[in-house]
């Protein structure tokens, strides 16, 4: 098994799903957590964190953390010498998110709200990784900004999933990993 089975087995998604929906859990569909908001399908969940190809020790941006499974696996991958920042801009989701995160022993995994007027968390900046979970109508350039030297992002625009890596001298290789369907970034 792979670093990103071995997450998805050990940060089941049952402990970030309502109470009403936990029994579902195993289902490999997108399932709502309220606000018009989902957890993501377990396979495309899996399929992007593939693409970030994560290392322990990394800087990891969360966008659109909802209910902090994305961001307690990304905890995970990276190792307690990592750190993760999630932001979700439904408040009461990111407190949510963040309440479900205490379950696990992530010291280096925080979720915050995210403020209406800014993308990602630029003042954190830069990142060596960040995952975005909803869909973007082009490429947000905020976000780019915010990939460090060698960094990836993955990130769905539209309906196609695109892997954005940054190389040290000129602009970034943006490739296409298949369609999806997200709720929209903002």
């Amino acid at each position: 098994m792979d670093a990103v089975g071995e997450a998805m087995k050990a940060i089941g998604r049952r402990a970030f799903l309502p109470v009403d929906l936990r029994s579902r859990a195993d289902v490999d569909a997108p399932l709502p957590i309220g606000h018009k908001q989902t957890n993501s399908q377990p396979r495309t969940v899996a399929n992007m964190l593939r693409l970030l190809d994560i290392e322990p020790g990394q800087r990891i941006l969360d966008v659109g953390a909802g209910s902090g499974w994305t961001t307690a696996l990304l905890a995970h991958l990276t190792g307690p010498h990592g750190e993760v920042i999630g932001v979700e801009l439904e408040p009461t989701l990111a407190q949510w998110g963040a309440e479900n995160l205490t379950k696990f022993a992530f010291r280096h995994a925080t979720i915050t709200a995210a403020s209406p007027d800014v993308l990602g968390s630029p003042e954190a900046a830069p990142f060596d990784r960040i995952l975005v979970s909803a869909s973007a109508k082009t490429l947000p350039q905020p976000l780019v900004d915010q990939l460090g030297s060698q960094g990836v992002m993955v990130i769905p625009v539209r309906t196609t999933m695109l892997r954005v890596r940054m190389w040290p001298a000129g602009e970034p290789i943006v490739t296409e990993h298949g369609s999806y369907s997200f709720v929209p970034l903002r």
